[in-house]
């Protein structure tokens, strides 16, 4: 019950209203540090690992876990500690880099479809169809290498366009049993670049550290509008 009363202070069934800057992303609702956190995050595991067992043992429900957020906002720590109770044969994880040709002569919800999971499975994006209108918002030209006919290349309309789909997709996959769970790890741009100097200063982290993650910061502000306007219209009581 604890969990679900923390969970829900962040928890977006309607989007009509939401503005990021109404979140802190320091906010913690009462925990001091992450050492504090520690006993409730391993009963946490501890009953995920029990709830994944029925799961797997009923085979009649999915579990897609969404995680987006700007670089260095923990999405691999989040997979790796949280999860880390899970069983590894009922869950898959997949990252989501640079469509390939492949997936760049299909729309732009197919190379995701192919990795959803199988009823009594957990799958875990880390990325996933919300890139496609986020980064490729933030960078026109992205989606003007993705093949479309000029004609349906309409700015005005093709970010609605793609929330529509992305919203029949997640009913579609709600009414066959797969419960779709979403999270945007909120930081704020000074906390990311404090990540990306620790990044440089601990030789154990230089291999997260890329260049190409200080030009996007370039976009920032670009970043924090489509997240919005992405989180605002994707929320819905079933898959919120």
């Amino acid at each position: 019950m604890k969990s679900r009363e923390f969970a829900k202070s962040f928890r977006i069934a309607d989007g009509s209203q939401f503005r990021l800057k109404d979140f802190n992303p320091a906010e913690t609702l009462g925990w001091k540090s992450k050492e504090h956190a520690q006993e409730t995050l391993q009963r946490g595991i501890k009953r995920l690992s029990d709830l994944q067992e029925k799961l797997y043992a009923q085979d009649r429900w999915a579990i897609l876990m969404n995680l987006q957020a700007m670089d260095a906002a923990g999405k691999d720590s989040t997979i790796k500690h949280v999860m880390s109770g899970v069983n590894p044969q009922g869950c898959s994880v997949t990252s989501f880099k640079t469509p390939t040709s492949e997936d760049l002569d299909h729309d732009f919800l197919w190379r995701t479809q192919r990795f959803l999971p199988a009823r009594g499975q957990i799958g875990i994006f880390n990325r996933s169809y919300y890139e496609e209108v986020l980064i490729a918002r933030v960078h026109p030209e992205i989606l003007r290498n993705e093949g479309l006919p000029d004609s349906l290349l309409f700015e005005t309309a093709v970010w609605q366009d793609r929330y529509r789909s992305i919203l029949d997709l997640e009913a579609h996959l709600h009414r066959n049993g797969t419960r779709i769970v979403k999270f945007y790890l909120h930081l704020s741009k000074d906390e990311q670049r404090k990540r990306f100097l620790d990044r440089i200063d601990e030789p154990e982290k230089n291999w997260k550290f890329s260049m190409a993650d200080i030009e996007e910061r370039k976009f920032w502000k670009h970043y924090m509008t489509a997240y919005e306007e992405c989180v605002s219209a994707t929320s819905t009581t079933d898959v919120p």
